[in-house]
């Protein structure tokens, strides 16, 4: 159980941060930048929620989102190590991906086929699932790219569920934009 009695601590001025290994780091550091930006698409998640409340189904699934995202970031701050660790560490497993796709395929089956790349806009639920999606994107890339330093791991599924969930987010404002009606289209040189 967590539990916070200070929110500050003094332990951070001089620009580290401690993982939940114990582990003092930059706050620079990739693995802060991969959970720090996770921590970013949860608060773009808790700003669509605002604009969900009237769909209680897709509310319901960013509320389980939330959570994940904080698993996520535990996982990320929890590096691998090599010795016994006190208690075993919290990771994202590949149910929590698979039920991303299960959301995903019911919220599509109701979208008409895409006949060109969807703007971000419409409502603004559909306006901030886009924005989650596209800070979404980037925690995939500072994860993958966590993944790929030499002596760092990430697990798999942390990978997969931050594609998934990208994915989930566009669908999402789909179906929050009217079920893909009031999705605004790219009209490619419209503008020439």
């Amino acid at each position: 159980m967590v539990r916070l009695n200070r929110i500050y601590t003094r332990t951070g001025d001089k620009g580290t941060t401690t993982l939940a290994t114990g582990e003092r780091r930059p706050k620079h550091d990739l693995r802060i930048e991969a959970y720090g930006t996770v921590d970013e698409v949860n608060a773009c998640v808790g700003l669509a929620r605002l604009h969900t409340s009237g769909d209680a189904a897709v509310d319901a699934m960013l509320a389980r989102i939330q959570n994940d995202l904080f698993d996520l970031g535990a996982d990320l701050a929890t590096p691998a190590r090599e010795e016994p660790a006190r208690r075993e560490a919290l990771r994202v497993v590949d149910a929590q991906v698979e039920r991303l796709e299960r959301e995903i395929d019911a919220l599509n089956a109701d979208l008409a086929p895409l006949k060109s790349f969807v703007l971000p806009g419409g409502t603004p639920a559909a306006a901030a699932l886009h924005l989650a999606r596209t800070v979404c994107r980037r925690a995939e890339r500072v994860v993958t790219a966590l993944a790929d330093k030499p002596g760092e791991t990430v697990s798999p599924a942390a990978v997969k569920f931050l594609n998934r969930l990208s994915d989930f987010f566009f669908v999402a404002s789909r179906h929050v934009n009217d079920k893909g009606a009031g999705d605004i289209l790219w009209v490619p040189g419209q503008n020439r």
